[in-house]
């Protein structure tokens, strides 16, 4: 008797945040897992949860992504798994302060997590993707893309070409049976503004409570939205509010009002 054969995604930025909300997700929907971060130990704890709990398999990849050789790695082991079903390119990280004031290796380490990395993934997941007409590709952009600000100015642009490059690229996959997603949450409860270099910003503190969601409905919403075959998902009422009115030329104030809020 044939046993059915469950799905796999591979998840970057896995260990905690947005992927490792997609990852319980997915996990719970049975797929198998393939996790991707730099710490050991949040992965492992992790893949033990998943696989107690949910009995599927869960591979552990512990990478710098910031490193050609870790990059390397996870391009190899996707062509490995040849029927890789969703790629999640998650891995990110944001550098509060101004664009002078800190070192400029820590912004070409943002360029190349960000947008190399999703990048070369794409490119070593789309062939056998490709070939058996169906798989998907969901890229972490973020409203930032439509609200560009003082601070923030290679964050956004990283998420702003993780946009378009999601829509151009579905865009050239019509009819492949592949799916590419965008998705764009705005401000998230995960521990990106917990690390100690966002301490004197106090972010959680200053943005009203209303303007926050959880990994796990930022995540629900992404899923429903690729299923509906949406290219851009923009998690959240008030975000697309938020964008719309970007978008009707309020962008710069909209961002000078926030730069104004976090500088309190």
């Amino acid at each position: 008797m044939q046993t059915h054969k469950r799905k796999i995604a591979l998840i970057t930025g896995a260990s905690s945040g947005i992927g490792a909300a997609f990852a319980r997700k997915l996990a719970a929907w049975q797929y198998d897992l393939v996790l991707v971060a730099r710490r050991k130990a949040r992965l492992a704890n992790l893949a033990t949860e998943l696989h107690q709990q949910f009995h599927v398999d869960v591979e552990v990849l512990v990478a710098d992504l910031s490193r050609s050789g870790d990059i390397e790695h996870i391009e190899q082991r996707i062509g490995e798994l040849g029927d890789l079903d969703l790629l999640v390119n998650n891995a990110g990280f944001g550098i509060p302060g101004t664009f002078v004031e800190n070192p400029v290796e820590r912004y070409l380490e943002m360029i190349v997590v960000h947008v190399l990395v999703s990048v070369r993934l794409c490119h070593a997941a789309l062939p056998g993707m490709i070939a058996r007409g169906q798989g998907a590709i969901i890229n972490l952009s973020s409203i930032g893309a439509f609200l560009t600000g003082p601070s923030d100015e290679t964050y956004c642009a990283t998420k702003a070409y993780l946009l378009v490059f999601s829509e151009a690229l579905q865009a050239e996959l019509a009819g492949t049976g592949v799916r590419v997603q965008a998705l764009c949450p705005g401000f998230t409860y995960t521990e990106f503004h917990d690390q100690q270099v966002y301490e004197r910003y106090d972010i959680k503190a200053r943005i009203p409570k209303a303007l926050w969601m959880s990994a796990d409905e930022v995540v629900e919403q992404s899923l429903k939205a690729l299923e509906r075959g949406r290219v851009i998902c923009i998690p959240g009422f008030k975000n697309r509010v938020l964008i719309l009115l970007a978008r009707m030329g309020l962008a710069p104030l909209l961002a000078r009002m926030l730069e104004s809020r976090l500088r309190m």
